[in-house]
């Protein structure tokens, strides 16, 4: 396992020890959450008795597969707590997210859950959001509208694609990866984004975050916001 594999792991882990006895779980999408998911697992194995919703297809694939009880939004509307990772992290913990895809899921869940514990390598901690592009989820019809507006923002815009196959979302969604370079301000840019037509969800996710667990080698830090 390599070092940043090993740091993923340790801080997954650490998440998922905050987790307690009869909790309702909100669990990411993305490789480092799916660290965590099979620590859960463990733990369920264990007896820990609890249920988790998951924000991707993926997810719930994993979640059965290690033995996590599953619950949808039909069966509770607020959470104890989301377990979730972040493709950068910054000072005041603002995240950008949707490296996954799942981003508006998750924001959904973590807006549902009372806590929100972001686990990360230390690579995903910088001092300005930016130098990872951007995810926005865009409704198919009239994307490249949106993607124009973007584009008028600053921003070096691409429609995501993998091996060749244009990426949808478990919503049918496509993800515009929009880079700035740096986001000076991500609340001002949110509602910038939001205002634009046709853009379903961002993936910033301002003053969302309680804590992050961030592993550096063998160590795991507890980051609270800055002020």
């Amino acid at each position: 396992m390599s070092d940043r594999e090993t740091e993923k792991r340790l801080a997954a882990e650490a998440a998922v020890a905050l987790v307690e006895e009869g909790m309702a779980i909100g669990l990411g999408t993305g490789s480092t959450a799916a660290y965590a998911i099979r620590k859960l697992g463990e733990r369920v194995k264990s007896g820990l008795a609890v249920r988790a919703l998951p924000t991707s297809a993926q997810t719930a694939d994993l979640a059965r597969e290690v033995g996590i009880p599953l619950i949808g939004f039909d069966r509770v509307t607020s959470l104890d707590m989301t377990l979730d990772g972040a493709d950068e992290i910054d000072p005041a913990l603002n995240l950008i997210k949707g490296g996954g895809g799942a981003l508006f899921r998750e924001k959904i869940v973590a807006a549902a859950s009372r806590r929100l514990i972001i686990f990360a390598d230390s690579s995903k901690r910088v001092d300005t959001l930016g130098r990872f592009p951007l995810p926005l989820e865009v409704n198919p019809f009239g994307w490249q509208v949106a993607a124009e507006q973007v584009r008028a923002l600053g921003a070096q815009v691409s429609l995501r694609s993998r091996d060749g196959t244009l990426f949808t979302t478990d919503n049918q969604g496509y993800i515009l990866d929009c880079l700035f370079d740096t986001i000076e301000d991500p609340a001002a840019l949110e509602r910038k984004l939001k205002a634009i037509v046709g853009i379903v969800e961002t993936g910033l996710f301002v003053g969302m975050a309680e804590m992050a667990c961030v592993a550096v080698g063998e160590t795991v830090h507890e980051i609270l916001p800055a002020n």
